[in-house]
Order: structure tokens, then C-alpha cells, then sequence
């Protein structure tokens, strides 16, 4: 599949229009399972799935997480976290979380559609938003949030033999998620999940 204009629009195609309805919380099965039941709801979240217009062709933006930071310190993440009463929607939580965290201007990204929520083992239900970023300037890390940014080639996101399989143990229970190798980066659990379910939208071998 070249990785053109044409490409962009055979995407959209495949995306949601329209952020999903969030479902009721009694329906959702998380990530993994935590060893004691929630006793709240869900937290609406929110991640930006930027693919960033490169002279070289398109990438995909990821962080590297604040290892101050008390949750997913050192992990790598799409810019994103929790909506606020102030947003609009998910697609205005994404995007205000990636000025916040990156100085991503609202302005150069362009909304071309959304996945289906995520629901995570620390009860956050995630909407992945996908945009189009064409940056006039770096992206620079808020270092309050954010140790570090970097970009992987969009093919080698689509490329099926680019992941492989992570596990870790939690609670004496053993999980596994994907797991994407790039540059020293070691991408894993949440991000590299919504990354494989994006890159399987993205070759039309899943439906929404």
C-alpha cells in the first residue's frame, strides 16, 4: 500500500466519523483484569494518533514519559490523558493534551477520524483520535510530562513483522501485550495495543 494522499483517504474511509458512543461500563472488559473490582467509573481519556507529513513520507509521534511522573513513569505514550469539563470533545482533549505535552499547534492538525475505545486495567476508557499533522516547527517536550519525542516511520507501523510480543507480570499473573522495537524505544502495553489496532484498521484486517 503506498503511503500517499491516497493512502490518507482510504484511511479515513476506514475510521469512525464521529467519536464512538462511550459504552456502558457494565459491558466493558479491560486490558487485564485488576485483582479487585472498580469502585468508580470509568475516566474518559483521550490519545492522539498523529501522523505527521514528513519530506521522507508520513510518521507516527510518540513520548517518552516524565520518569518524575507517578503513573506510566519512563513508558512510552501517545500525547493524550483525561477529559476535561472544558473540552468539547475527545478530539479537543487530544489535541489540547498535545500542545500541553509536545507544543503541537491545534492549527496544523487536521481531525480524519477515531478507533473504537480502549478500556485499560486501571479503568480508563480511551478514544484513539487520528490526525494529520503537518508542523511548521519541532515538536518540544514539556519537560513537566514529557522526557523525550520521537517519530517511527508510518511503514514500519503497518508492517506486521515489526511487533512482537511483551509479557509482564502483575500480581503474580502473567500478561501480554504487543511490543514495537524502534531506536531504543521499546513500545509497549496500552500504546503499542492501540497501535497494532490501528495499524490493523489501516490494512482492513479488522472492521468497525
Amino acid at each position: 500500500m503506498p503511503l500517499d494522499d491516497s493512502f490518507l483517504d482510504r484511511l479515513t474511509a476506514r475510521l469512525l466519523l464521529l467519536p464512538p458512543a462511550l459504552p456502558a461500563a457494565e459491558s466493558l472488559t479491560p486490558d487485564w483484569a485488576p485483582t479487585r473490582p472498580f469502585d468508580r467509573p470509568p475516566v474518559p481519556a483521550a490519545v492522539l494518533i498523529a501522523l505527521v507529513r514528513r519530506p521522507e513520507g508520513f510518521t507516527v509521534l510518540y513520548t517518552e514519559r516524565s520518569p518524575d511522573l507517578r503513573a506510566h513513569s519512563g513508558q512510552v505514550a501517545f500525547p493524550g490523558g483525561k477529559v476535561d469539563a472544558q473540552d468539547v470533545d475527545v478530539a479537543a482533549a487530544a489535541l489540547r493534551e498535545a500542545f500541553e505535552e509536545v507544543g503541537m499547534l491545534a492549527g496544523e492538525a487536521r481531525v480524519i477520524g477515531f478507533m473504537p475505545t480502549y478500556f485499560t486495567g486501571t479503568n480508563y476508557l480511551i478514544t484513539p483520535v487520528v490526525a494529520l499533522v503537518e508542523p511548521s516547527g519541532p515538536f518540544v517536550p514539556n519537560p513537566g510530562e514529557v522526557h523525550s519525542v520521537f517519530e517511527v516511520p508510518l511503514h514500519r507501523i503497518l508492517a506486521p513483522e515489526s511487533y512482537g510480543e511483551f509479557r509482564i507480570k502483575r500480581d503474580g499473573r502473567e500478561h501480554r501485550t504487543w511490543q514495537i522495537d524502534h531506536d531504543g524505544h521499546r513500545i509497549w502495553g496500552i500504546t503499542a495495543n492501540i497501535t497494532r489496532q490501528f495499524r490493523d484498521i489501516a490494512m482492513r484486517e479488522v472492521a468497525l
